[in-house]
C-alpha cells in the first residue's frame, strides 16, 4: 500500500502550489495581453479594443486591432507556449536543464532550412516557413541517429546536439556570405527573430500546431514523469518507453520548428520557461501547462517592453530575449556547477 501512496508524488501530479502558480501565470498572460492590445503608436482604450473585436469599431480602429496588433499578439502567445512545452519535454527526457531545442541544434536546423529557401530559392514567406519546418525535423533526425546507442541517453543527446548546432551555425554564416545583398538582408532580419510584421499568415499555422500537439503532450505528461524514474521502472509500471520517447521527441521538435518558422529563431524561451515554472512551483518537474504559460508570458512581456522602449518596429524581441537569456544561461551554469561541487 505504501508504494501506491507514494506514486502520485513521483509522477509529478499537480500540487496546490503548482495549481496556484498556473493560475497566476494565466492571469498575468491575460493582463499583459490586454495591455499589449491597447499600447502602441495609436493608443486605444480596452473598451475600444473589445468593441472592435465584436465588430463595432470604426475602420481605423479595426485595422489597428485586427490587422496589426491581434495577429502579432497571437503569434507571441502561441510561439511562447510552443517553445515552453518543447523545452519542457526535452529537459524532462534528457534529465538536464540544458536539454533545450536551441541548445541541441533543433533551432539552428530550422534556421538552416529557412536560409536555404531564402538564399537559394528566393522563396516567399510561406516557403521559408516550410523550409524552417523541414530543417528542424531533419536536424532532429540526424541528432537522434548520432546519439542513439541502445536508446538515446540524455547526456549524449545534448553533447551531440551541441556539436551539430555548432556546425549548422557555420553553415548559416556561409550561406549569408554567399547571398546577394538583398537576400542577405532578408536572411539576417529573419535570423534575429522577432514579431515585427507578423500577421495572420504566421498565426494560422502555429495556432494549428499548438491546438493539435499540446493536447498530445499533456496526455503523455504522466508517462513523461514516469520516464524520469528510469526506463526499467517505467516499463515495470506499464509505460511503452521507446514509443513514448519517440512521440514526445516528435512533438517537441515539431513545436520548436513551427514556432521558429513563425517568428524566427528566438533563443532561450524554451530553455528558461520550464525551469522558471519549476522553480516557482517548487516541484520536481513543472507541469507542461505551466511551462506553456511561462513561455507565453516571457514572449508577450518582452515584446511589450521592446515596443514601449523602441517603438512598434524598433528592437526585435529576439535580440532582447537573447540578451536576457545569456545572463540566465550564465546563472544556470554557475548554479549547476555549485551544486555539483557541493
Amino acid at each position: 500500500m505504501s508504494a501506491v501512496k507514494e506514486k502520485p508524488a513521483r509522477t509529478g501530479r499537480g500540487t496546490p502550489r503548482a495549481v496556484v502558480v498556473a493560475i497566476v501565470l494565466a492571469v498575468l498572460v491575460f493582463l499583459l495581453s490586454a495591455v499589449s492590445m491597447t499600447t502602441g503608436d495609436y493608443p486605444l482604450s480596452l473598451g475600444e479594443v473589445v468593441k472592435t473585436l465584436f465588430g463595432f469599431g470604426d475602420a481605423g480602429t479595426e485595422f489597428v486591432v485586427t490587422t496589426l496588433r491581434l495577429p502579432r499578439l497571437l503569434v507571441a502567445l502561441l510561439v511562447g507556449a510552443a517553445l515552453g512545452v518543447s523545452g519542457g519535454v526535452l529537459q524532462s527526457l534528457s534529465g538536464n536543464p540544458l536539454g533545450s531545442p536551441d541548445v541541441i541544434g533543433f533551432t539552428e536546423g530550422s534556421a538552416t532550412g529557412a536560409l536555404l529557401v531564402i538564399v537559394l530559392a528566393h522563396g516567399s514567406s510561406s516557403s521559408v516557413a516550410l523550409g524552417a519546418l523541414a530543417g528542424g525535423l531533419l536536424t532532429a533526425l540526424v541528432v537522434g541517429l548520432l546519439a542513439f546507442r541502445r536508446g538515446v541517453a540524455g547526456f549524449r543527446l545534448i553533447l551531440v546536439g551541441i556539436g551539430v548546432a555548432a556546425m549548422l551555425t557555420a553553415v548559416n554564416s556561409y550561406l549569408i556570405t554567399r547571398a546577394s545583398l538583398q537576400d542577405a538582408y532578408s536572411a539576417q532580419a529573419w535570423l534575429v527573430g522577432g514579431l515585427n510584421g507578423r500577421g495572420w499568415e504566421e498565426a494560422g499555422p502555429v495556432g494549428l500546431a499548438v491546438v493539435v500537439l499540446l493536447p498530445i503532450a499533456f496526455a503523455h505528461g504522466r508517462r513523461l514523469s514516469l520516464l524520469e524514474m528510469g526506463d526499467d521502472s517505467a516499463k515495470g509500471l506499464g509505460v511503452p518507453v521507446e514509443r513514448t520517447r519517440l512521440v514526445m521527441i516528435a512533438v517537441s521538435v515539431t513545436l520548436c520548428a513551427v514556432a521558429t518558422a513563425a517568428a524566427g529563431p528566438i533563443a532561450f524561451v524554451a530553455l528558461a520557461a520550464p525551469q522558471l515554472a519549476k522553480r516557482l512551483a517548487r516541484s520536481a518537474r513543472p507541469a507542461l501547462g505551466s511551462a506553456a504559460l511561462m513561455g507565453a508570458l516571457l514572449l508577450v512581456a518582452s515584446d511589450l517592453v521592446t515596443r514601449l522602449a523602441f517603438g512598434e518596429e524598433g528592437l526585435p524581441v529576439g535580440i532582447a530575449i537573447g540578451a536576457i537569456g545569456g545572463l540566465y544561461l550564465m546563472w544556470l551554469l554557475s548554479s549547476q556547477w555549485r551544486r555539483n561541487r557541493g
